[in-house]
């Protein structure tokens, strides 16, 4: 306990990172999730084709090398002075978009074909059949899968650590320069994650019994 009181600051600035890392990170991941999600059951093959191609580059790519490339690669293409914190939003919404996409589109599948039809005779086009019907009826069964996406990505945001960001991966290298005992800063940090962890599972847990009064 006296590691955390007594270094109590780099533990709230280190999580406080952390959870801006991860909000905006969810935010950006979710839009560009939906959009590359909503391609990959386009009617059309090109949006088809490009979803498909932007899913199976960078999911199979290592989150390190995406970051890598933000933080040493994306200065030298003269495109504007950003911040390694922002560089590491841009990486991890980039990488997570492609697991909340696969995710959705197991959702879309989930829905009935008639639901679609019957939008489309009444003249709805795709984007309208998407946003009004296909989404809410899929985004309940998704909730699961959506929740394991986050918490993945609440996690993967220590990779940022590696890139000069000061969030929670940090912390135990910093302690070390205090004399802190390695174990016992990991064990503290382990069991912040799993606090808030816990915290995104009752939230599923909440949406899940709400929308499941709505069926």
């Amino acid at each position: 306990m006296d590691t955390l009181l007594n270094n109590l600051d780099l533990f709230v600035s280190g999580f406080q990172n952390t959870l801006v890392l991860f909000f905006f990170s969810a935010i950006f991941a979710l839009i560009l999730g939906i959009i590359v999600g909503a391609m990959r059951v386009s009617p059309v093959p090109v949006m088809r084709g490009v979803g498909t191609v932007y899913v199976n580059l960078i999911r199979n790519t290592p989150l390190t090398l995406i970051m890598f490339f933000f933080a040493f690669g994306y200065p030298k293409l003269g495109l504007g002075h950003a911040s390694f914190t922002v560089l590491a939003i841009i990486a991890l919404s980039i990488y997570t978009a492609t697991y909340v996409a696969e995710v959705l589109r197991s959702g879309f599948n989930t829905v009935p074909v008639g639901q679609a039809e019957a939008a489309r005779a009444i003249g709805l086009p795709f984007v309208q059949t998407m946003s009004l019907v296909i989404m809410p009826q899929a985004m309940r069964a998704v909730i699961p899968p959506m929740m394991s996406v986050f918490i993945a990505l609440l996690k993967n945001t220590t990779v940022a650590a590696g890139f000069s960001v000061a969030e929670a991966g940090t912390i135990r290298a910093n302690l070390s320069e205090r004399g802190e005992p390695a174990i016992v800063v990991l064990l503290w940090v382990a069991a912040v994650f799993v606090v808030l962890v816990g915290l995104l599972s009752l939230l599923q847990r909440y949406f899940e019994r709400r929308w499941k009064v709505l069926r």
